[in-house]
């Protein structure tokens, strides 16, 4: 009943040769995307052409490679175009990730003759087959990692074969599961010593000759705010009352002048791309002696900073603004939960932090200006809540609950905004080579989807005749379901809608920001892209932006502007992965017992289901025997064909929890009563 929906394919007409009824080869190449179900795609490059690749097609071919397709059938209707792989160009995986499972055993020896390893990666759909001598000792269940040997052969029903290189141990021993999930997603576990030994150099205390030329805001009064367990502050803020306005200050931590261009410290950098921040542990950008020490805004301690000063009206728009470097000295290390405390009267706390009392409020004042200009102007605040997790000693999950924003994480997230939309006018208006945060409109189908989807709850969605949607109307969507049944699965909606935000060289706007101009400049400690433009701005500040310099930006930045995109893509995948094993794994003692929860995705196989601390598990269709039920054609409900019973996106139900594997990293669930 499914049908699916999206852009018509453009056909790919391939010309046979006169006299002859086959077709012609035709030779493309591109990245094999493998799917679950043993089938792949490959986008061919230099085109948006998408071609289909069978289980029977793909030859040796696995998930990431890059390969040679040979053309079989042109695109038609709404089937793509169909290929075979017929040559592997670039293997993208030699390791890969998995649970150990043992084979046959020796009647004789009782030793296992050989045994599988299942990839953790479900792009990966085929076990991966270990001899005894080649299995180092692995055990029933124990999490390895394999090496590849011979990459075999689907089209000839051939395994691929490897040899267990390292045994991470047990997947409910402290830490294997989410070192696991690191290894299979290949991120760095250390720094190599060359790059350790070159932070350490470079880590030196300050002295006056490396402060002599630079604005001077030590007695300026300078605060952090940031998360209780925060270890590295890479911004701080400053707010001075003028005539009928406010001198805002962001201060952000001075690391290009640590991670020189070219060095090893900024070659690994960019190998990583960003800090990648999971349950149990941080995997940094950079070494902690520079994100934790001399780079990190640590309260009475001088540190080197680029400073954006805004001066605002009575109003909270700019008047005027400048970027300078600087050197200031954070007076407090406040957290969101003390400086919410303090805005909610807190007695006691406002008696220990008297002196920056006044500041904080009028800090939260200035705030709520910033952002009721910017939602006039069509600003999107999604506002969904995240999942917290705590972990007891032992790294098992202690608790999921919301982690739920307030005035005081709101007021950082407001002045961030507008010094990062600062900085990008600025330098977009004079033109130079820049990296821009850029976030395109929604595509047209998703939008009309959602807009028929939420018909049925009352609300609208207005269209323009050309099928776009401006921010400001999907705003006042949002508006409208405010404290309704609907607000959360609505919400939820409207952002899996959006485009992905990324980064480019053309300074295309930000969509959900409802902003002209954007970019990352407050984030160096743990984004690349941040660091790199701070040089560009150090560069200009000290008229050191020669032709030369200017044409070696043209040259780099696209690439890394795309190298970083693609790191922040797999950050946010191995993040959100992990998230999923410790939710999963906080499940499993709770098989039994029943909960609220409402449901959040429809599919041809199950029902989604998400509870109130945002952990989702599915229903599936396999299991609910008291009819045939079958997924409706819009994808919004499901259906009984015997009884007519609906279960429909949005409806609040009742589940069991059944299953929790954190194996396939699954919860299963059925229907209460």
């Amino acid at each position: 009943m499914k049908k699916t929906k999206g852009k018509k394919k453009k056909a790919y007409y391939i010309k046979k040769p006169k006299g002859s009824g086959k077709m012609k080869s035709l030779k493309l190449r591109g990245v094999f995307f493998a799917t679950q179900a043993g089938f792949g795609f490959v986008k061919a490059e230099g085109s948006e052409e998408e071609f289909f690749i069978p289980p029977d097609g793909a030859g040796s071919s696995m998930h990431g490679d890059t390969v040679e397709i040979h053309v079989l059938k042109p695109a038609h209707g709404k089937k793509s175009a169909e290929a075979e792989v017929t040559r592997v160009i670039e293997r993208a995986a030699e390791f890969i990730v998995g649970t150990f499972e043992e084979g046959v055993k020796s009647r004789r020896t009782g030793d296992i003759a050989y045994g599988f390893v299942i990839p953790d990666n479900k792009h990966y759909a085929d076990d991966i087959f270990v001899s005894r001598e080649r299995s180092k000792g692995a055990k029933e269940g124990d999490k390895v990692v394999v090496r590849i040997t011979d990459y075999g052969n689907r089209n000839r029903n051939r395994k691929s074969e490897g040899i267990i290189t390292e045994i991470l141990g047990d997947i409910d021993s402290p830490g294997v599961d989410i070192t696991s999930l690191v290894r299979g997603y290949g991120l760095p576990e250390s720094f190599p010593k060359d790059v350790e030994r070159e932070a350490r150099a470079v880590a030196a205390p300050l002295e006056a000759k490396d402060i002599k030329d630079r604005k001077d805001l030590r007695d300026t009064l300078t605060i952090t705010i940031d998360g209780d367990d925060s270890k590295d502050f890479d911004d701080a803020v400053s707010l001075v009352k003028k005539n009928e306005g406010w001198e805002l200050g962001v201060h952000i931590a001075d690391v290009s002048e640590y991670v020189r261009e070219g060095s090893e410290l900024d070659l690994e950098a960019l190998r990583r791309g960003t800090s990648v921040y999971l349950p149990d542990r941080v995997i940094p950008m950079l070494p902690m002696i520079l994100s934790n020490g001399i780079c990190s805004l640590n309260p009475g301690e001088e540190r080197l900073t680029l400073s954006c000063m805004m001066t605002l009206d009575d109003k909270g728009k700019i008047k005027k603004s400048r970027i300078a470097e600087s050197v200031i000295k954070s007076h407090y290390r406040m957290t969101y939960s003390k400086v919410q405390k303090i805005l909610d009267g807190d007695e006691e706390l406002i008696r220990e932090y008297q002196e920056i009392v006044p500041m904080l409020k009028d800090m939260d004042h200035v705030a709520k200006l910033i952002r009721k200009r910017r939602v006039k102007h069509g600003a999107i605040d999604f506002d969904l809540p995240e999942a917290e997790i705590e972990l007891d000693e032992n790294g098992h999950t202690k608790d999921v609950r919301l982690h739920e924003r307030n005035d005081a994480t709101r007021l950082i997230e407001d002045f961030m905004l507008l010094a990062n939309e600062t900085v990008a006018e600025t330098f977009a208006l004079m033109d130079t080579p820049f990296i821009y945060r850029v976030h395109d409109e929604p595509d047209e189908d998703s939008l009309r989807d959602l807009a028929l989807f939420i018909q049925r709850f009352g609300f609208h969605l207005k269209q323009k005749k050309d099928g776009k949607t401006s921010s400001g109307e999907l705003q006042e969507l949002l508006k409208s379901v405010e404290d309704t049944d609907a607000e959360r699965l609505i919400r939820t909606l409207a952002l899996r809608s959006m485009a992905q935000a990324r980064y480019s060289t053309e300074c295309r706007g930000h969509y959900g920001l409802a902003m002209k101009y954007y970019t990352h400049f407050t984030s160096p400690i743990r984004r690349y892209p941040d660091l790199q433009i701070h040089r560009i701005i150090k560069e200009y500040l000290r008229l050191e932006l020669t032709d030369k310099r200017l044409s070696h930006y043209e040259k780099i930045l696209g690439k890394v502007a795309d190298e970083s995109s693609s790191l922040e893509r797999r950050a946010d995948d191995v993040e959100r992965e992990a998230g999923k094993i410790k939710m999963v794994e906080y499940m499993q003692s709770r098989i039994g017992e029943e909960y609220e929860g409402i449901i959040s995705g429809v599919t041809g196989w199950g029902i989604y289901v998400e509870l109130p601390n945002c952990i989702e598990g599915m229903v599936p269709l396999r299991d609910m025997t008291d009819d045939y039920y079958e997924y409706d054609d819009a994808g919004h409900r499901v259906i009984g064909r015997a009884t007519g019973k609906q279960y429909l996106l949005g409806e609040s139900v009742r589940v069991i929890i059944v299953r929790a594997d954190k194996l396939s990293r699954e919860i299963d669930m059925s229907f209460a009563g």
